[in-house]
């Protein structure tokens, strides 16, 4: 069973972003980049499913500039066997992805596509329902637990009433959430032989997809600052100040 796994290349989680001072988006200079961590989840769950023998070859594949190739050695020093970069310097949307990972989909014919659930640098939590309508394929989205046998994927996820299992017919769309597992660590042998495995580039024309993008981002700024709190001496100070503030309101 083939296995591909999408992982984008965002800004690290640890690292406090700011706004360019033309609005026009998030100032990424200097900014340490890094394997979206809900991505470094599926490509764990990947190699978990190879590793128990069930899965036969763990794909890694990335959309965007030519920096993500160090985000595609990362997969394959987790466990990845090899990556396809399909690089573009355009403004890759959650759409434009998804036609891309079809066009993929249908190149290599995987049992199975995992995605993490969204990117941490959007939020959009898209690509990959909108892979699974592309494709026609079943999906299940948020997994906590994805088991396989028989041909079929049976995936528990949390719902608002507590959790629930769906049964899915493969080829099928998965995407993770954070109580999935979590991702080794990354060792420096394993960094080498990264440097050593396979990593195809290809370009978006030659996937016969239009990336021009849908969407324009008009002003992009920051939260307002949050204003500095008041002291009251005493409670019926205090329920004076919320009855003040409320009529304000």
């Amino acid at each position: 069973m083939k296995v591909m796994v999408a992982v984008k290349r965002v800004a690290d989680a640890n690292v406090k972003v700011g706004v360019k001072s033309d609005n026009t988006g998030v100032d990424l200079s200097n900014v340490k980049m890094s394997m979206n961590p809900f991505d470094e989840i599926a490509v764990e769950e990947a190699v978990r499913l190879r590793e128990a023998g069930i899965a036969t070859e763990v794909i890694a594949v990335s959309c965007g500039v030519a920096q993500c190739q160090e985000t595609l050695r990362t997969a394959l020093a987790i466990g990845a066997d090899r990556a396809i970069l399909v690089e573009s310097n355009e403004d890759l949307q959650p759409l434009a992805v998804a036609k891309l990972l079809k066009a993929l989909h249908d190149k290599e014919e995987p049992q199975l596509v995992i995605l993490g659930k969204q990117a941490i640098d959007d939020d959009c939590n898209q690509t990959g329902q909108m892979l699974a309508a592309l494709a026609g394929l079943p999906q299940a989205t948020f997994a906590s637990k994805v088991s396989i046998a028989g041909g079929s994927a049976t995936v528990e996820r949390e719902v608002d009433g507590g959790s629930e299992a769906l049964l899915l017919n493969l080829p099928a769309v998965v995407t993770t959430d954070l109580r999935l597992n979590e991702p080794r660590y990354v060792t420096l042998p394993n960094i080498m032989k990264a440097k050593k495995k396979p990593l195809e580039i290809v370009k978006p024309e030659a996937l016969g997809v239009d990336v021009t993008p849908r969407l324009r981002t008009l002003k992009v700024s920051e939260p307002p600052k949050r204003s500095a709190g008041v002291k009251v001496p005493d409670a019926k100070a205090l329920v004076e100040k919320l009855k003040t503030e409320a009529k304000a309101l």
